[in-house]
This record gives structure tokens, sequence and C-alpha cells, in this order.
């Protein structure tokens, strides 16, 4: 002890110690309280689940009931809207009315006498899905008409039914002058997908055109190749579509020449 009576300081009692038993009971307290209400819980959820079990019905009960647990426990009191937050986007309404407000949009203007529609809005994306050597094919379609179009088949002994050997066999690209002769069945596959052109089952009159295809050398040995042949006339032509397009976006007046036309070329009116 000092001169004037104090206790020195390293004789002190530490505060943290005096207030030790104090925590020691909270913290116990704590945990006597989590653990009656763990137990309280386990047992109310496990009733219930064995109800559930029993009646179907009571599932409903049980998941609200787990729900409320959980934000007691966590202390989430804005659970739903969290799972809310999670799930996907539904469609708006109103992205649905935009839709209605278009078509309604288009029926206004049908019925304007003053709205000009004479060109087809499908117009400017067929022209970019349309490649040069077939511009030419529609070309040829529009001033020199209907092109023939021949099958070959190969008749059965028996002389019952065929089987197709040779199909869609033409002139078109060597009388269109596209560059591209091999790529032909697929030029005309794309324009008939767009609705332009079409095939049709009635033959052309003059049957010298089918001759003349039939001379070709592809026609020649899909002929040595059937057999018994039996051949089909078809005939290739342009659809009112196909027509409108054309009179609407090509310059069917163009000289032609030894160069290949390019879409770029061609805008509508």
């Amino acid at each position: 002890m000092s001169s004037n009576g104090s206790v020195p300081d390293e004789q002190q009692p530490d505060p943290l110690i005096e207030v030790l038993p104090a925590l020691m009971r909270v913290a116990a307290g704590i945990w006597i309280r989590t653990g009656v209400w763990a137990l309280g819980t386990s047992v109310r959820v496990g009733t219930r689940l064995a109800r559930a079990s029993v009646s179907p019905q009571l599932v409903q009960d049980v998941s609200a009931g787990l729900r409320a647990y959980a934000r007691e426990l966590l202390g989430v009191t804005d659970l739903d809207n969290r799972v809310r937050q999670l799930s996907p986007p539904r469609e708006r309404p109103r992205d649905r009315m935009s839709l209605r407000e278009r078509g309604a949009e288009l029926l206004r203007e049908s019925a304007d006498v003053d709205f000009d529609d004479r060109t087809h809005p499908a117009y400017a994306r067929i022209l970019s899905e349309l490649a040069p050597d077939e511009v030419r094919i529609l070309r040829l379609l529009m001033v020199d008409g209907a092109q023939p179009s021949v099958d070959i088949r190969a008749a059965n002994l028996i002389g019952v039914g065929t089987q197709l050997v040779a199909q869609g066999l033409t002139m078109i690209g060597t009388e269109a002058g596209c560059r591209h002769l091999d790529r032909v069945p697929a030029y005309l596959n794309n324009l008939r997908r767009l609705g332009l052109i079409a095939s049709s089952d009635d033959a052309l009159e003059d049957p010298m055109r089918y001759h003349v295809i039939e001379a070709q050398p592809d026609a020649t040995e899909a002929i040595k190749r059937a057999g018994r042949v039996k051949t089909v006339h078809h005939k290739v032509e342009m659809t009112p579509f196909g027509s409108d397009f054309c009179e609407v976006c090509l310059p069917l007046d163009m000289a032609d020449d030894a160069e290949t036309i390019q879409i770029s070329d061609f805008s509508a009116k």
C-alpha cells in the first residue's frame, strides 16, 4: 500500500474479471432459451409432419409454419419478397398489348384510303436473302415465262410403280446465265421458300423444250442408270407474289452483260 493509502495499480482487480460471471450467466441463459426454442420447434414440426402424412391437406399449413419458424430464427421478415426476386420475371401484360397495338395499327392503316402500301414490307428482307444468280433466275422467269423441268423415274420390271432417279432437271441456270450452275437446285429451293416461284405438275405446250433437257449429260446419265425410263414433265413459274416483287424491286429492262448483277444495285421504287 502506498503512503497515501491507495492500492497499487498492479494489485487492483481487472474489471473484465469482475463482469465475467455476469457474462457467463447471460450466455448460459441465451443458450438455454435457444435450446428450448429449438426443441419446441422440432417437436411442433415433427408433430405437424406426422399429421400431414396422415392428412395431406395439412401440407400447406406445415409449409407456412416452416416459413414462420425460419423468419423467427433468422430474423428475416421479407423472405417471400426475396424468393420472388430470384424467380424469373413473367411476361408483362403490356408486352402482349404492344403486339396487339401493332395489329390494331395495321387494321387502321388498311382502312385508311390515303395510306400508301404499294410496297410490301417483306420486300426489303427478301432482297437481303437473295444471291445474285437467284436474281438472274427471277428475271428469266419474268421475261421469258415458265421454264420446263423433268423428273426421270425408273419403271419396275412388272410394270407397277416407278422409282425416282433424278428430280427437277432444268436448263434454268444456263438460260439465266448463272455463274454457279452447281448451285441452281439450292437457288430454286430458296426462291420457293421465299414464295417467289412454284413448281407445277402441268407441262408446257411445247414438248421440244423437254427433249432439250433430256439430251443434257446429267439427264442421259440418269437414263442409263434407270434402264427402263419414264419421264415426268413439270414447269417452274412465278407466283403472283413473286411477280409483284419483281415488278417493284428488279430493273427487268436492264441490259444483260457479262458481269453478275449485284443485289446492291437494286432498290425498291
